[in-house]
């Protein structure tokens, strides 16, 4: 046997190239699904069935709302922990103006359809992007600093709205003309829940955006190396502020979707769901530092959270374990993602590649470090 071989051998890579420990590490939350589906199947008939693979993919797409606005910010190098407040806000905005717009100088109450309602919702998820973009791109704010913030102040204006209390019978009424709320969470098309398809249709959107657009090479490029990005004149600050408001956006699509599968509007909505949409990205392959992950990975992770917690639930193990395993399969996976871009830096430091020198916006990760500083970027 050649050194050459026994080398290859000693890193787990054949002769040919194959290298095993790579197509585990990098596609590793994709198998950690697989090892999900066929240890639950195993263990309860009820769990590898259509029915039950819809309802939990009812669950996932509340996960991947969040997962997708905040992959576009980590990549940006930011984090945004206001997700989860922006959840509940946007539902109690929904409920609030499902219960009816009393304007007392008019003495008369509006009563919005529903379409009124969710793109109201929506602004309010915007707004909140607004403020984070322009606390973090404008003011120089720290993004943990600025979105842990506004985590507080969301959910305190949640709370003064409600009065702590919660909104029920989101249903609408008829002779009202504002019926149809609950749709979005019970209703399917062709067998196929809505809030899935809103999730399919937000997947297809991020990917154009991050694959065959301007805005997703700036993406990339900025949360390479901002400095560079800068000088290649790259609008970096425009940019901060979009991925901050296509962030707040998704939480808000969130919080409509849970509102409606509820039929009820509660303040303390989305507590804590800011850990897990960083864990789903974080899961999905993307590197906390910025410039590296896609949305193909992030709904896998997604789907890793979602089959995991909703198979501890079917099985009957108890709230605190699931938050144990749950935990710890983020842990695990933080740790594989370390591993994962420690290797890629230092091979990326012996031997520069053309990966490592050219904008890939399909693979998913950009590099501008070695790329020449002030030289013009190629989106358009």
């Amino acid at each position: 046997m050649s050194t050459a071989e026994r080398t290859a051998k000693n890193s787990g890579r054949t002769s040919s190239g194959f290298d095993i420990g790579k197509i585990l590490l990098e596609g590793r939350a994709f198998f950690a699904l697989l090892v999900i589906i066929i240890i639950f199947s195993l263990l309860s008939p009820n769990y590898f069935t259509v029915n039950n693979l819809l309802v939990m993919s009812q669950h996932v797409a509340t996960f991947a709302f969040l997962g997708i606005g905040m992959l576009l910010v980590i990549l940006n190098g930011g984090i945004d922990l206001s997700v989860g407040s922006t959840v509940g806000l946007s539902g109690v905005v929904a409920g609030y103006l499902l219960q009816g717009v009393h304007l007392p100088a008019f003495g008369v109450t509006l009563y919005p359809a529903v379409w009124v309602v969710v793109l109201c919702a929506v602004a309010v998820g915007a707004l909140v992007g607004v403020i984070n973009g322009v606390l973090v791109s404008k003011f120089g704010v720290a993004p943990f600093v600025a979105t842990l913030g506004m985590l507080y102040v969301v959910r305190g204006a949640a709370l003064l709205i409600t009065d702590g209390k919660t909104y029920p019978n989101l249903q609408g009424k008829e002779s009202l003309g504002n019926t149809g709320f609950n749709h979005v969470g019970f209703d399917s098309y062709l067998g196929i829940p809505i809030g899935v398809l809103i999730m399919v249709v937000l997947a297809i959107i991020g990917s154009i955006l991050l694959n065959k657009t301007s805005f997703g090479r700036w993406l990339y490029a900025s949360g390479g190396n901002e400095r560079a990005a800068e000088l290649s004149g790259i609008p970096i600050k425009n940019v901060k502020i979009s991925v901050y408001v296509i962030s707040g956006i998704c939480a808000a699509f969130a919080g409509v979707v849970i509102a409606s599968e509820l039929t009820s509007a509660n303040p303390t909505t989305g507590d804590t769901f800011e850990l897990t949409a960083i864990a789903t990205v974080v899961i999905g392959g993307a590197s906390l530092m910025g410039g590296r992950g896609n949305i193909r990975g992030t709904l896998v992770g997604a789907f890793v959270i979602g089959f995991l917690s909703d198979g501890l639930v079917i099985i009957g193990v108890s709230e605190y374990w699931q938050m144990v395993f749950t935990g710890a399969v983020i842990v695990f996976a933080v740790m594989l993602n370390r591993v994962q871009y420690r290797s890629k830096k230092a091979k990326s430091r012996q031997t520069p590649t053309a990966g490592d020198l050219g904008a890939d916006p399909a693979g998913g990760e950009v590099d501008l470090e070695r790329k020449e500083v002030g030289s013009s970027p190629s989106a358009g």
